[in-house]
């Protein structure tokens, strides 16, 4: 009787920590990053994103952000240009383990862009807006502070004419 109750015991501990060691499955999180359109200045950003890991090496994340916002003053024309170019996002991501809590990964996806345009003259106000589904891709480092802290280091291209650089924390769960 005794062995039964010590052999119950030892899969109870055993299944436990096999169970802690189990690798958090949802994650949110959110980050800053600076955008290089093409032609124009390179705009500062921020978004949130979401996503589900099915393994250590493969998760799905949906994501939203604000690409840049741009208001430039024309002083000499007395007129304004204001511009929001926003990005939502959904990508398959692969993840290379790497040691002490570091780890590569790659991004492909599909995001669709919209850029909105107001620009203003005197008393005359036109707006315009535009949007275009790409294929999304990048590439990224990444650090475990802890089982539910990860930072990341991401360069992607959502356009052939648009690079961003972000930097970001994600909240397993």
């Amino acid at each position: 009787m005794f062995k039964k109750i010590a052999a119950a015991a030892a899969f109870l501990i055993a299944s436990s920590s096999a169970f802690a060691q189990q690798m958090p499955q949802f994650y949110v999180g959110g980050d800053v990053g600076s955008t290089k359109v093409d032609g124009a200045s390179r705009e500062t950003g921020a978004g949130v994103f979401v996503g589900y890991n099915f393994t250590q090496n493969f998760a799905i994340e949906a994501g939203w952000h604000r690409l840049a916002d741009a208001d430039i003053y024309y002083r000499d024309l007395n007129a304004s240009v204001k511009t929001k170019f926003d990005q939502t996002d959904v990508s398959l991501i692969g993840t290379l383990p790497l040691s002490n809590g570091f780890g590569v990964y790659g991004r492909l996806g599909y995001n669709h862009l919209k850029i909105k345009a107001s620009a203003r003259a005197g008393n005359v106000t036109v707006s315009e807006s535009d949007s275009e589904d790409k294929v999304l891709y990048g590439a990224g480092l990444s650090y475990t502070f802890s089982p539910q802290i990860v930072g990341r280091l991401e360069v992607q291209k959502p356009h052939s004419d648009i690079t961003k650089v972000a930097v970001g924390v994600g909240f397993n769960f």
